[in-house]
C-alpha cells in the first residue's frame, strides 16, 4: 500500500491529526492486531483532539491575555483578602453564563492583573470567548476605530465576547468620550477588594 500519497492527501485536506496518527500506524507494528474499525477510531480521535487543541490555541491568541496565568497557580499564602472558596466558585465560570461581572480593586502589586488573566484563561478553557484590554489601549483603539470607520465592528466584536477584561483602568481620570465609550460596553459590577501583600 502506498502510504505517502495517503499521508499527503490527509495533510492537503488539513486533517493533520489523522495524518500524524496514520503515519504512526504505518510505521509501527503495535497496531497490527487492531481491526479496521479500531484503527479508524484512533485516526478520528486524534483528529478531534488536534482540532480542539487548535481551536483553544486560536481562542487564547485572540484573547491577548497580558500574562500566562491559571487559577490553579494562584498563591493564597499571601495576606491580600483573596478567598480560595470564592476563587473556586469563580473558576466554574457560572458568573459568565449568568452575565455577571467582576471588578477587582486594590493597590498596585497585589495581583489584580494576574487574577483577571487567570480567570480569563479558565474561561477560555471552558469554551468562552475572551478579550483582554489595558484601559488606555482600549480607549485608543476605540478612538482610532471611530476615525477610520471600524467603530461599529469593534464594538460588535466586544459585544459578542463572553468575557471582556479591562485592566488598569482608573489610573487616570476618564474624559467625556472615554466615559461614554465605557458605558457603551454594558457592565454590571460585583466588587472584590484585594488587600496589599503584608
Amino acid at each position: 500500500m502506498l502510504t505517502h500519497p495517503t499521508h499527503e492527501k490527509l495533510r492537503t485536506l488539513k486533517l493533520y491529526g489523522m495524518a500524524k496518527s496514520f503515519e504512526e500506524q504505518s510505521s509501527g507494528h503495535d497496531y497490527d492486531d487492531l481491526s479496521f474499525e479500531e484503527r479508524m477510531g484512533l485516526l478520528i480521535d486524534r483528529e478531534m483532539t488536534e482540532q480542539e487543541n487548535r481551536r483553544l490555541t486560536s481562542r487564547l491568541k485572540r484573547a491577548k491575555l497580558r500574562q500566562s496565568a491559571s487559577v490553579e497557580d494562584i498563591d493564597y499564602g499571601q495576606k491580600r483578602g483573596l478567598d480560595k472558596n470564592l476563587m473556586k466558585s469563580l473558576a466554574r465560570c457560572t458568573w459568565i453564563k449568568e452575565h455577571l461581572n467582576i471588578l477587582l480593586t486594590g493597590p498596585c502589586g497585589v495581583g489584580k492583573s494576574y487574577v483577571a488573566c487567570a480567570l480569563g484563561h479558565k474561561a477560555y478553557l471552558e469554551g468562552h470567548k475572551v478579550l483582554y484590554f489595558r484601559a488606555t489601549r482600549l480607549f485608543e483603539d476605540l478612538a482610532l476605530a471611530k476615525g477610520d470607520g471600524r467603530y461599529a465592528r469593534l464594538m460588535n466584536t466586544i459585544a459578542k465576547t463572553d468575557l471582556v477584561i479591562i485592566d488598569d483602568w482608573g489610573l487616570s481620570v476618564l474624559n467625556n468620550q472615554e466615559r461614554t465609550d465605557l458605558l457603551e460596553i454594558p457592565e454590571f459590577f460585583c466588587e472584590f477588594d484585594l488587600k496589599p501583600v503584608a
